[in-house]
């Protein structure tokens, strides 16, 4: 499977005072997806504008034709799958079948209280995930759904027509505990991941390269107790939370040089922090054009 090369927007800016234009770039430049992230708000950009994904992208389908889109990731911090698979329906049918569902089970951020709950444990987290995914599946598979779970329930939900693409939209589920690998191998049509934290301050690039290759292995693992092909799985990184940090964005060659690293792991797809000036994805926007356009062919 050919490696691809997709990109994050961050949500931050005004559709008219660069939004829209920086989703029509995506797709000029060639990116295979244009990601979002799906925060109520998120990390530095906590006091600073921060726009709806859902929103964010019906605009962005409109405003495009060929470009993937999705979500990196939605979690269940403040969804349920019952409205969650009517959005995504619609999305899906505006944007002519041209979404993917990054997913996983959400963390301890500002998304975690901003409806007044306490924070998950990392149990709870899992338990809930462990319902949504595949209660979400069946919302987006089957024209009428009733479910009653431990925490999440369905009473004759319709979601007639269904998605554009068939049996539904591809979830792309973010994992690297055994619980959520046996979900990904099991609902998911890609798997993704951003590495090992723990490696990301004190790490080096040799290290989450070998953290990487377990995680790849338990995948593997997962999808055969599942009776499932992993190289039927794509595996996507989303970089920027390695050891590697910004450095693949600081040339074409050190882009080609950890391009070509992680496709040897085996991962089908590549995506990169649209350059934002003063923040952690701060980068050379000529540079970021050049590898979009160029880093690929320069594999070979």
């Amino acid at each position: 499977m050919s490696l691809r090369l997709s990109t994050v927007i961050l949500p931050y800016r005004r559709w008219h005072e660069g939004g829209r234009a920086t989703w029509v770039r995506a797709e000029q430049l060639g990116f295979h997806t244009a990601y979002t992230y799906d925060h109520l708000s998120w990390r530095s950009f906590r006091d600073g504008p921060w726009f709806g994904a859902v929103p964010t992208l019906t605009a962005a389908a409109a405003a495009t034709e060929r470009l993937r889109l999705g979500t990196l990731v939605t979690s269940p911090n403040f969804r349920h799958p019952v409205t969650l698979a009517k959005e995504l329906i619609s999305l899906d049918d505006v944007s002519g079948g041209r979404i993917t569902l990054g997913i996983g089970a959400g963390g301890t951020g500002f998304d975690a209280t901003a409806l007044g709950q306490e924070p998950w444990t990392p149990r709870e987290r899992a338990d809930r995930f462990a319902e949504f995914v595949p209660l979400l599946d069946r919302l987006l598979s089957e024209d009428a759904v009733t479910y009653e779970g431990r925490y999440y329930s369905a009473d004759e939900a319709r979601n007639i027509p269904g998605c554009v693409q068939h049996p539904r939209l591809p979830f792309a589920v973010a994992a690297t505990g055994p619980r959520g690998l046996r979900l990904a191998a099991r609902h998911g049509q890609a798997w993704v991941t951003t590495g090992d934290p723990k490696l990301y301050e004190t790490g080096t690039p040799e290290q989450s390269v070998e953290a990487l290759r377990g995680q790849l292995a338990r995948l593997t693992d997962a999808c055969a107790e599942a009776g499932r092909d992993v190289a039927g799985l794509d595996k996507i990184l989303l970089t920027g939370f390695t050891p590697d940090r910004g450095r693949p964005l600081t040339s074409l060659d050190a882009f080609v040089d950890f391009a070509g690293r992680h496709r040897d792991l085996g991962f089908t797809e590549i995506v990169l922090h649209w350059p934002i000036a003063d923040s952690d994805f701060a980068a050379d926007e000529k540079i970021f054009e050049r590898i979009a356009m160029e880093g690929l062919a320069q594999l070979g």
